[in-house]
């Protein structure tokens, strides 16, 4: 592994940045043994408890296992790591990964209009109002950042009525991954996307207690988002 002397020796941010971007790319193999805590502080420049931080904050994200006698490992984060680790996989080097990326357009597609199907059958009367602003503003909003940081409040609302703590988390790790990568497509985005009248459908759907309509309206508004957003990063691939 190529590693770097790091400049910056305040925070163990930076060795842990470096593993794990060998680890994510498949330099690091797993299975195989990063160098001794004593040898890593010497190759990055920094003081040993910099690298113990680092190597826990590795593990936490299992992406290494600190075994018997100190020896660590590589994990496979394929196996072990959860969706925590989505932000780290989009981004490699500042440049979004296409296929991972690719990846969250399709599980959103699958998630989504259950989400909206369980928010309409469990929503409580409180949600009408606040999903109220949210299209008020899709109305009217022209800067397409923030039009489309005001779609995940939409969706803020809609996975909180669904009562499921487990589409919460997933919905939270989703967000924290999709966020940036929308900041770096919003603006490359045609005018097409921006349909207030599909997400307010949507609504109308999930406050009438429509479980149908409202699981159809989810599929169809972000079908549609997906393969304009698909065919923005093709674009993209093809100028690279």
């Amino acid at each position: 592994m190529a590693l770097q002397p790091v400049i910056r020796r305040s925070v163990p941010e930076e060795v842990f940045e470096q593993i794990a971007t060998d680890v994510l790319s498949g330099e690091m193999q797993p299975g195989e043994a990063l160098p001794s805590e004593r040898r890593l502080a010497e190759v990055f420049g920094v003081s040993r408890p910099a690298v113990r931080e680092a190597l826990k904050r590795l593990s936490a994200a299992s992406l290494v296992e600190v075994r018997q006698g100190g020896v660590t490992t590589v994990r496979d984060f394929r196996r072990h790591a959860g969706l925590d680790l989505l932000p780290q996989l989009l981004f490699r080097d500042g440049e979004l990964d296409l296929a991972v990326f690719r990846s969250v357009l399709d599980a959103r597609l699958r998630i989504g209009p259950k989400v909206a199907e369980l928010a309409a059958e469990r929503h409580g009367p409180e949600l009408a109002e606040s999903i109220e602003e949210s299209l008020r503003t899709l109305e009217t909003e022209e800067d397409p950042v923030e039009w489309h940081g005001v779609t995940l409040t939409f969706w803020d609302h809609v996975v909180d009525s669904s009562g499921s703590i487990v589409f919460r988390l997933m919905y939270n790790a989703f967000r924290a991954a999709y966020e940036p990568a929308l900041a770096a497509l919003a603006t490359a985005m045609p005018t097409e996307i921006k349909r207030p009248d599909a997400y307010r459908k949507l609504a109308d759907a999930i406050c009438a207690g429509d479980a149908a309509g409202a699981k159809k309206a989810a599929h169809d508004l972000l079908e549609l988002a997906n393969t304009t957003m698909i065919a923005v990063l093709d674009r993209r691939g093809k100028r690279r």
